[in-house]
């Protein structure tokens, strides 16, 4: 009798034990980089991108063809004169803290979005003028001009909803605490370290979301985030390398999901603010020189294994905006010495290099290095921490700087922010009234012919003067382990985590 309670005991503590287990589900997510801000006004980064889809819903979102779907708004209608948007509203949605989500509360996120200091969603709603609140579940954006990437803008950052109260209390300090209305809610952060994040009870589509905690942890080293989802230390890890495909797919616990990127990779190239006024500054021929020592497919087959996707434009050579009258030009090394000869320089032409840490980024760039050797380029490569690098290139403290681009699924996503003059992102600094005037155009029609025509003027202006070379397209490369379930890997990286059950 004794042994036989004793056996009830003991099994009612493993039933215990199973149940709490059960009860407290962690995902374990490593990134390749620790995020900057967690404001969504403020905030600039792809790793930061991938955080906060787990705990700041949009207005709008995507699938995985890339139609644009409801999040916490249900519909949108515009005018038209193509100068009013007006867009319907989820009801019965709470923030994190408890404050309702209605239109008065999507008015406030989107003027923040527009008017608060430094504040990089002000290029995304530059058209934007003012919302109207219609009723308490409706919104009238009202613009100054017709606007057709606006539905698109509001399925990123820009379309983020914030809480009114936490953002009035917090002020600049608003992304250490944190409060939308996503799955999630935020718990801590500590830098270089880890972000917690759990459940948030009130959540509006809470019956689909059914992992308990998700803790995303920065490891720069991609060998080292691999060897930890192997051991079971990490779930799920972001920007596998593509030498490592093969690894995980034979791991028989493991799983890869993948999709051609949105973005891109390229060489930003510093024209209106380098100091030294060196060759590449100076003269389109120069830079035109070191495009053509660049051979993409050579690059995609040495680095890559083959994986990623050759390009030369802000679109990948699949998406329906890439202008084919004018594909890649092929590696000419001569030609490239004969326009160093035209323009005059003396060779080895030194470039100040930046190149932001990481394994395949320091890669590709020693053999972009090794290329441009034979055309007569010294490329000097200067490691730098990524947030280290985008302040550098905002001060113009460079003259070559290798940039990835996470990518939109509009094409004015991809191009205005970086090209058009005065853009917060405009690193090279490149000032082309014609360029402007394409780019400013492209965002007054919304027929698909009429915004191609545009874009290809645009790219024949940005091929002549090469502000950006635009070197290839990623494989996005998302490794998990087998007990993850309902992971789908969409074209803009991001990590979606509604749906997912980790058994």
């Amino acid at each position: 009798m004794r042994i036989s309670r004793l056996m009830m005991m003991v099994t009612a503590a493993l039933m215990v034990l199973v149940a709490s287990a059960h009860a407290e589900t962690t995902l374990r997510i490593g990134l390749a980089e620790d995020p900057d801000i967690l404001d969504p006004t403020l905030a600039r980064t792809y790793v930061g991108r991938i955080v906060f889809a787990s705990f700041c819903d949009k207005l709008f979102d995507i699938d995985e063809h890339l139609n644009i779907v409801p999040q916490l708004a249900l519909s949108h209608q515009t005018s038209a004169d193509g100068k009013e948007v007006t867009i319907k509203l989820r009801p019965g949605v709470k923030f994190q803290d408890g404050e309702l989500f209605d239109a008065e509360a999507a008015k406030f996120s989107l003027e923040r979005h527009l008017n608060f200091p430094g504040s990089f969603r002000k290029p995304e709603l530059a058209a934007l003028d003012h919302v109207e609140v219609v009723d308490p579940l409706t919104i009238k954006l009202v613009l100054k001009t017709p606007f057709s990437p606006l539905i698109a803008q509001l399925t990123d950052r820009a379309g983020m909803m914030i809480a009114p109260e936490a953002a009035k209390k917090e002020g600049d300090k608003f992304g250490l605490h944190p409060v939308c209305a996503g799955p999630y809610k935020f718990v801590e952060r500590v830098p270089q370290d880890r972000i917690v994040f759990e459940k948030f009870a009130d959540y509006w589509n809470k019956d689909h979301v059914f992992i308990d905690r998700i803790v995303f942890l920065p490891i720069v080293d991609a060998t080292v985030r691999l060897a930890n989802l192997k051991s079971g230390g990490l779930d799920l890890i972001e920007r596998v390398l593509a030498t490592d495909i093969k690894d995980v797919r034979a791991d028989p616990n493991l799983e890869l999901s993948t999709a051609i990127e949105l973005g891109y990779q390229g060489l930003t190239l510093n024209i209106g603010k380098d100091k030294a006024k060196g060759p590449l500054s100076q003269s389109a021929k120069v830079r035109q020189a070191l495009d053509l020592a660049i051979d993409r497919e050579a690059l995609n087959q040495v680095v890559f294994n083959g994986e990623f996707k050759p390009g030369n434009q802000w679109v990948n050579p699949e998406h329906p905006y890439y202008q084919k009258a004018f594909p890649i030009r092929p590696r000419n090394i001569e030609k490239a010495k004969a326009l160093l000869k035209e323009a005059g320089v003396k060779t080895p032409i030194s470039v100040d290099f930046m190149v932001p840490k990481g394994d395949e980024t320091e890669a590709v760039a020693q053999v972009i290095q090794s290329m441009a050797a034979e055309a007569g380029f010294d490329m000097k490569i200067r490691v730098t921490e990524f947030a280290t690098s985008l302040k550098q290139a905002e001060a113009g403290d460079y003259q070559a700087f290798m940039l990835a681009w996470s990518g939109r699924i509009d094409p004015d996503g991809n191009s205005y922010v970086f090209l058009h003059s005065n853009a917060p992102q405009n690193y090279s600094a490149w000032n082309n009234s014609e360029a402007d005037k394409a780019l400013d155009g492209a965002r007054l029609v919304s027929g698909m012919a009429q915004r191609k025509a545009i874009y290809e003027k645009l790219t024949k202006l940005e091929m002549q003067d090469e502000p950006i070379l635009y070197l290839y397209h990623r494989r996005l490369l998302i490794a998990h382990t087998k007990k993850l379930e309902g992971y789908k890997q969409m074209p803009d990286g991001l990590v979606r985590v509604v749906g997912l059950k980790l058994k």
